[in-house]
């Protein structure tokens, strides 16, 4: 993990204070305390905090093209980075480091806009091509790495890894969004490209945002990937099994490259286990892996963790957090910089904090559920569906809304009587119904509130 932020201006050359960028770049050490790095030139300043996790020695940043017309600041991987070296050696295109950030800068040089196309990786960045006087910022397909902009009363524009770089400029003015509070107690976080804050914004996954001086006063971000869902691929199980199998093999294999200590947060569910298996069939040397435990036995899972790291003989490192550990609620606010409502925020810190002390990377499940449709809503959500399949909307909504007015929400009841949420629902089309089951709070709720 590391933090980029930078200054423009995209109408003239006014200079930028150095402390200023400085003090902005600085407000995210934690998320480089490995060095740091500024650029100033006129109308332009760009910084850098870095962890080091490739080219140790030489992949400090901003980093430059040969003839220093192109500057980057790059947070997160490119995974493919060694297979595009050779591509672009033979467009006459040379390196100087082995740092997969000059391969975006090269990237860049051959194919323009059109680079991201070519980047697997988890990524933020922020070009600068002063032949071109272009500034080019680009979010990876699945908003991995963070990216936060805000164009400032002045006309300039500043950017930053976290909403801290840009609420740490003394031109930014904190007004909060009533929007993002509506999406707040629905979602529990506030979705892209909103912010908590009007003004500031989230560069959406898979977008690039392109600032040319003298171009479009302030241009949209645009497009380059989303994912396509479709049922025209059938395929049989045991084909699915072996394709999942080598997809997750190859997946863990290029998050594996690192030139620092690597390991894996180990829960003991699925999701995680997977992982270290996987991590334990391509590794030479025994993986290791880092699990939190609880002090209330209805939450402790890491029996599971240890079966697991037992079966692969990891390096297993045990923490136990106790059921009253609130100590980290003012440091999380610091660091999320707007609300979240995530329940496992407090042990998913303490087990980075406990697994920066063995390593530097570390791979994790997250997400398995989401993708493989884990979670008991999914299934309920089926379920629905198969009721709104049957009956349109227009008989449906008269019938069970009224019954979804009136029943009682029995949260303490057994739960085939907890049928208020789902007579809501049914008197929904399906996107609604879905929504309305993940809202922290109901639309009805909200509208109250």
């Amino acid at each position: 993990m590391c933090g980029i932020a930078g200054l423009f201006d995209p109408v003239g050359l006014r200079p930028f204070d150095p402390a200023l960028m400085r003090r902005i770049n600085d407000v995210q050490s934690h998320r480089g305390p490995d060095s740091d790095g500024l650029h100033l030139e006129p109308g332009l300043a760009l910084g850098h905090r870095r962890l080091s996790v490739i080219d140790l020695s030489t992949g400090d940043q901003p980093l430059f093209s040969e003839d220093g017309s192109i500057a980057i600041v790059f947070n997160g991987e490119i995974y493919n980075f060694q297979q595009l070296v050779p591509e672009l050696r033979s467009l006459g295109l040379k390196f100087r480091t082995r740092s997969d950030t000059e391969v975006i800068v090269n990237a860049w040089r051959a194919w323009g806009p059109a680079c991201v196309q070519r980047l697997r990786g988890m990524f933020a960045f922020a070009l600068w091509d002063r032949h071109q006087q272009t500034l080019f910022l680009a979010r990876d397909r699945l908003g991995v790495k963070p990216l936060h902009y805000a164009w400032l009363p002045d006309g300039s524009f500043v950017f930053g890894s976290e909403l801290k770089t840009i609420t740490s400029h003394p031109g930014f003015q904190r007004r909060i969004d009533p929007l993002a509070v509506e999406e707040y107690f629905s979602l529990g976080y506030v979705a892209d490209p909103r912010c908590i804050y009007e003004g500031a914004h989230k560069l959406p996954s898979a977008h690039t945002l392109t600032l040319r001086r003298g171009g479009a006063a302030r241009p949209e971000p645009q497009a380059y990937w989303d994912v396509r869902f479709t049922t025209d691929n059938p395929i049989s199980a045991a084909d699915a099994q072996a394709e999942l199998r080598e997809r997750l093999r190859e997946s863990v294999r290029l998050r594996m490259i690192a030139d620092v200590p690597l390991g894996a947060f180990l829960s003991g569910g699925v999701d995680s286990s997977a992982v270290v298996a996987t991590m334990a069939g391509l590794s030479e040397s025994p993986v290791h892996t880092c699990a939190i435990g609880f002090d209330d036995p209805r939450f402790n899972e890491s029996d599971f963790a240890k079966m697991v790291a037992d079966r692969y003989r990891t390096n297993h490192t045990l923490d136990v957090v106790g059921s009253d550990d609130f100590g980290l609620i003012d440091t999380l606010a610091w660091l999320y910089d707007e609300p979240f409502a995530d329940s496992s925020a407090i042990p998913t810190y303490r087990v980075c904090q406990m697994a920066r002390r063995h390593v530097t990377v570390a791979l994790s499940g997250d997400g398995g559920d989401e993708s493989f449709g884990g979670y008991r809503r999914y299934r309920l959500h089926l379920g629905e569906e198969a009721v709104r399949r049957r009956l349109p909307l227009g008989l449906r909504r008269p019938v069970f809304g009224p019954l979804g007015q009136i029943y009682p929400k029995a949260d303490w009841a057994p739960r085939p009587l907890r049928a208020k949420t789902t007579f809501q629902a049914l008197a929904m089309d399906s996107v609604e119904a879905y929504h309305h089951s993940m809202s922290h709070l109901r639309a009805d709720q909200r509208s109250a509130l």
